[in-house]
């Protein structure tokens, strides 16, 4: 499974887990794994937990850069993917910040609209930008 793939499935769990507050991620992981709708796959799930263990700082970098936007506009699939991406900005600083925007870019016009993933590049670009990445 490449890393786009393996992204994806993140922030298919951090989206899914958005639906299920009263779940814990490592929860939804397992009910899924158990399930067979999910694969094994280390990379995604340990991303996907990494997000969650940091979601207070992660939505505080979100929220902190939306433009003319306020967090309650965003769809929940944005949110989903501006999660996994800042969780890879602040953690994964062995990857370039073009890579994680890319990435996070492609995940949106999938799973959202075109507008949305161009929303998505200049928050997550404003973030990188503040992060001095």
């Amino acid at each position: 499974m490449t890393r786009h793939e393996s992204r994806e499935l993140a922030f298919i769990l951090i989206f899914e887990k958005s639906f299920q507050e009263d779940v814990t991620i490592i929860e939804l992981i397992e009910s899924a794994l158990e399930l067979e709708l999910f694969p094994a796959n280390a990379f995604a799930e340990n991303l996907a937990r990494k997000a969650y263990d940091n979601l207070e700082e992660i939505d505080r970098l979100i929220d902190e850069n939306l433009v003319r936007w306020s967090a309650k506009r965003i769809s929940r699939a944005s949110r989903a993917v501006l999660r996994l991406s800042v969780c890879e900005l602040l953690f994964s600083t062995d990857l370039p910040v073009g890579v994680i925007i890319n990435e996070a870019v492609e995940i949106a016009k999938k799973y959202a609209t075109k507008e949305d993933a161009s929303y998505i590049n200049g928050v997550l670009a404003t973030v990188a930008k503040k992060l001095d990445r």
